[in-house]
């Protein structure tokens, strides 16, 4: 559902929404844009499986879809999108999750054809975002900085996300979620990456999700959660915390929590039960305006 914004909440803020049918909004000296597409063709999926180097891939791709952050003055560059989601996926290569002989029934297009789950099919990626210094073509020309070049570094650091400022309540001036990959496991669960995107007028923040749910065998959650205030008068500084958790279906058992895989269908409820497996916060400084 599309969030109405009150008009005079988007002047208060100095923000304006973008043109040209364009989703999204100018605000703080970020730029902030959504796509919502639909899903890749046969002819751009086989593309991909060339470009990706394999013949396995999720049910739906949204390759179009994309959620872009741009700091104009710096050309600092946060981007979230399928293909590079994917591309982590490969270069992660875990071993495939095991799952009952009885289920691997569901794996086969054809009958009697025999099934042999020899990669990672539930395209667990460590994808934690995209970024880049991009200029324009003027500033490109001048010799400041090459387009489109990476020169961007995260510290680790031991500062936390502001709990409290983002439970204020403020307009929600943008908002939007928007799906890169999903699979259903042949009926067998769930594999879904999307990002969500809040935009108030003190902040922007965003919660990028890796969810899998293999029925009655493990549950993995990867969030990526990023924070930025705006503050025109300094250089943005962007917090990003990162947390990974994993449970078996057998350990939520022991403990107590019902196995049934509809008691497991939304990861917020369920994430504080998955023990965390790795945490870690860094923050981007970005640079001064070029």
């Amino acid at each position: 559902m599309e969030l109405e914004v009150d008009e005079k909440d988007l002047r208060s803020a100095g923000a304006e929404l973008l043109t040209d049918g364009r989703r999204g909004l100018r605000i703080g000296g970020w730029e902030i844009e959504s796509r919502n597409r639909s899903i890749l063709t046969s002819l751009a999926l086989q593309q991909w499986e060339q470009n990706l180097q394999t013949c396995h891939l999720p049910e739906m791709i949204f390759g179009e879809s994309c959620l872009v952050l741009k700091h104009v003055g710096s050309g600092t560059k946060i981007h979230f999108n399928a293909f590079d989601a994917l591309a982590g996926w490969k270069q992660e290569g875990l071993p495939p999750v095991e799952v009952p002989a009885a289920a691997k029934w569901k794996f086969r297009s054809k009958p009697f054809q025999q099934v042999i789950l020899d990669y990672d099919y539930t395209f667990t990626t460590p994808y934690c975002g995209s970024e880049m210094v991009e200029l324009d073509a003027d500033k490109r020309e001048s010799g400041e900085i090459s387009g489109g070049s990476s020169g961007l570094h995260w510290e680790d650091c031991e500062e936390q996300l502001d709990v409290a400022a983002l439970a204020l309540k403020e307009p929600i001036l943008f908002y939007d979620e928007v799906v890169l990959y999903e699979d259903e496991l042949a009926d067998n669960g769930v594999s879904l990456v999307t990002v969500k995107v809040r935009v108030m007028p003190s902040s922007w923040f965003l919660l990028l999700r890796f969810w899998l749910r293999v029925d009655g065998v493990l549950m993995r959650l990867r969030d990526t959660r990023m924070h930025c205030v705006f503050d025109e008068s300094a250089n943005p500084v962007i917090l990003r915390e990162r947390c990974w958790r994993e449970g078996t279906f057998q350990a939520l058992s022991a403990n107590g929590y019902p196995t049934d895989s509809a008691s497991y269908s939304d990861p917020s409820i369920i994430s504080q039960r998955l023990p965390v497996i790795m945490h870690q916060t860094q923050k981007l400084r970005v640079p001064g305006n070029l």
